[in-house]
């Protein structure tokens, strides 16, 4: 069920996110290590997206990444101090469109979630009563990982990144219990993570953080317990419990 990847540090090329390393997220598009029973290859569209001058900036492509010119003749042209990008396993039933690809930008928030929420659309009716009418009809595309991002986007309107996202994890396993949900959110200047029934691991260097599903490489990662919140800049990372977190 997807893969997804975040950097903070100084600035870099945005296509060597992609392609850096002997298990990129590129790799991981077609070979992924640790999928936990969600799907087997991630052919389905992917999607990068960068901060540019304070905004946000995105490419998204239904088809697979591998075979998108733009990876290798484009992107890496581009470069920024945060980037976050994701390859999709779309759930059986969910549409395969661009719109339908992560990252989901909006402001300054870019997010991404790995996993599948049980029972959409109908385990998260009660959930989309709370969201305005003009947002339920802009929503992006008809997935379960679009309608968590409309939720989230109204959570973080009231509360804090790491709040909003104790909150939503939460909310989601009351109404659709086995979900997976792995979320994936930045604003360019902080990474925020959960690590609910899927893989997750943390890279720092001496000058940046990445956030990954799977290790791009053999270097020193930290792997992140289950039920665990990531929160890092460029320079550090916490890891949290998310039943610790303060939610309303």
């Amino acid at each position: 069920m997807c893969r997804h990847l975040g950097y903070l540090g100084p600035r870099t090329s945005v296509g060597g996110v992609l392609t850096a390393g002997d298990h990129s997220l590129r790799v991981q598009s077609y070979a992924p290590n640790d999928m936990r029973g969600g799907g087997t290859i991630n052919a389905d569209g992917f999607g990068v997206a960068w901060w540019q001058d304070g905004s946000v900036r995105s490419y998204r492509n239904p088809m697979p990444i591998w075979t998108d010119p733009a990876v290798d003749d484009v992107l890496p042209q581009l470069e920024s101090t945060s980037v976050i990008a994701a390859v999709r396993s779309a759930t059986v039933g969910m549409p395969v469109e661009r719109s339908a690809c992560a990252p989901f930008t909006d402001g300054r928030w870019a997010f991404s979630h790995n996993g599948v929420v049980r029972g959409w659309p109908h385990s998260l009716t009660d959930l989309w009563s709370e969201v305005p009418p003009v947002d339920a009809l802009t929503l992006p595309a008809p997935t379960d990982a679009a309608a968590v991002w409309i939720v989230l986007r109204q959570l973080l309107t009231r509360l804090e990144p790491q709040a909003a996202l104790a909150t939503l994890v939460r909310r989601i396993e009351e109404r659709a219990p086995g979900s997976r949900l792995n979320f994936l959110l930045g604003d360019g200047e902080n990474m925020y993570a959960t690590a609910i029934h899927h893989a997750l691991s943390v890279r720092r260097s001496d000058d940046a953080v990445t956030i990954a599903s799977e290790p791009t490489d053999d270097s020193d990662w930290t792997h992140i317990d289950d039920r665990s919140l990531v929160v890092a800049t460029a320079s550090e990372f916490t890891v949290s419990r998310l039943d610790e977190e303060e939610h309303t």
